[in-house]
């Protein structure tokens, strides 16, 4: 995918500890690393925002190794859950995890990551198209993940490259995880013309994330819209970044009036704002919405990236071609990916898309043919930019308390459990933030004297409405 060595003397990637580490070293790092792996094996990488991580990655990704991308902190059951069901080849950990693995032996170390053997045969084979895998709802335990091919993550590149205008000065700092296709798809273009990418595990709200950004001087950064949330808080736009180029922003909607803010900012200051929308099953991006629209058209999510094409449908499966009629959203193009796997034979299988995506979220375009998302067709919400499947939340409670009448119900960066028993609450909040990884203001518990369901037995959510702040 990515031609190393043509950018052979370029500095491919920084740390906050002053490690660094150029391109023709990270291709020397990648033969060294697929020496010690079996040909076409599976691999589960425990990702942070470290060169370490990123050799991991490549060398998985430039040797036609399947690498499913996981958070390093992620829960040690649901870790225990996804090693089970697809018996991994190899993992590639950080050291400091090497203990929560004494059964598996120690095959290769380098940049404070290493390479564990899994005790397992795995009997199953993998899609000769299959270039990678990820989670598609965030931490609640599903086994299901999206299939992506090397089609799909090429492609992808290419066009984030495009429509950016992307080139071997740009200096990307890290702001969201390598395993959140969001924060991948900013490594994957920024590989691909030679850039620098500039690794933290430092946040947003610490001063030690500003200092490394003026240090090393970053030129763009990523946010989801919790993100932006933070900045306009931080008090963003009075900060001095003569370095800055660029911002972007994807992970749900971001809502108008802080669009308009920052899209103020931008021209102002000269920097470029662009509002984007993506999914895992599109491998990262699907619209963006041009810089220099970004004002006029604030609170659009643009149009489908270069070689994508968008249309809305009506619950019948027709194509709606009014203008500000809202439906369906439906991508289609080579980035949309192969399908879900639920085990591991299924990452035998090939494409069962065929270059359609049908999105579950509901959009309109106006009259100049840029697209608004209006609501969700499907039960999930995306809290802090990370994908959170409300049936899974459910399962989840039920399981950990005694099979309690529950239901959840919100709005991005808000999910709601509606329960029926009093002296819980504290006690589910903590236990949701702790088993998906997400601070526990994302979530509210309502005690409410009955789930309200049909005559079938089915949850009434629309009732929920009423309960849920706007």
């Amino acid at each position: 995918m990515w031609r190393f060595e043509e950018y052979a003397d370029s500095i491919a990637a920084v740390d906050e500890h002053k490690n660094q580490i150029s391109y023709h070293e990270l291709f020397l790092e990648n033969c060294r690393l697929v020496e010690r792996l079996k040909e076409r094996c599976l691999t589960f990488i425990l990702c942070s925002n470290t060169i370490g991580a990123l050799i991991g990655y490549t060398t998985c990704i430039n040797h036609h190794v399947v690498p499913l991308l996981l958070a390093e902190d992620m829960d040690k059951d649901l870790l225990e859950q996804l090693i089970k069901t697809y018996q991994p080849d190899y993992l590639w950990v950080p050291v400091k995890l090497r203990n929560a693995f004494e059964n598996y032996s120690v095959e290769y170390e380098v940049f404070a990551y290493v390479l564990l053997k899994t005790e397992y045969q795995r009997v199953y084979r993998l899609n000769e198209k299959l270039c990678l895998l990820l989670t598609t709802s965030g931490s609640t335990g599903s086994p299901k993940l999206v299939r992506q091919s090397y089609e799909n993550v090429v492609s992808n590149a290419q066009s984030i490259v495009q429509y950016l205008e992307l080139n071997e000065t740009e200096r990307p700092i890290t702001t969201l995880p390598m395993n959140y296709t969001y924060g991948l798809s900013i490594i994957n273009s920024h590989l691909l013309v030679g850039a620098t990418i500039l690794f933290t595990e430092k946040g947003l709200m610490q001063k030690e994330f500003w200092r490394f950004f003026r240090e090393v001087e970053a030129t763009s950064f990523g946010g989801v819209p919790y993100t932006y949330e933070m900045l306009d808080k931080l008090r963003f736009y009075r900060m001095d970044l003569p370095s800055l180029r660029s911002m972007t922003q994807a992970g749900g909607k971001l809502q108008p009036e802080l669009h308009k803010r920052f899209a103020e900012y931008a021209q102002k200051k000269g920097k470029r704002f662009y509002v984007m929308y993506g999914q895992a099953e599109a491998t990262a991006r699907m619209s963006y919405l041009p810089y220099d629209k970004s004002l006029g058209k604030y609170g659009s999510m643009g149009i489908a990236i270069p070689g994508g094409r968008f249309s809305v449908i009506d619950a019948d499966g027709n194509e709606i071609r009014q203008p500000d009629t809202a439906g369906e959203l439906v991508y289609e193009g080579p980035n949309v990916t192969l399908g879900y796997a639920e085990c591991g034979e299924d990452l035998a299988k090939g494409d069962e898309r065929h270059g359609r995506l049908e999105t579950g979220d509901m959009a309109r375009f106006d009259s100049d043919g840029y697209y608004y998302i209006v609501g969700r067709k499907k039960r999930f919400l995306k809290i802090f930019g990370n994908r959170v499947n409300l049936d899974g939340v459910d399962r989840l409670v039920k399981a950990e308390f005694g099979n309690i009448d529950c239901a959840s119900a919100g709005r991005d960066d808000k999910l709601v459990l509606f329960i029926t028993e009093e002296g819980l609450k504290e006690d589910i909040r903590a236990f949701l933030s702790q088993k998906t990884g997400l601070n526990s203001i994302a979530f509210a518990v309502h005690v409410i004297p009955e789930i309200p369901r049909n005559a079938s037995g089915k949850v009434l959510y629309q009732e929920f409405g009423k309960y849920i702040e706007e």
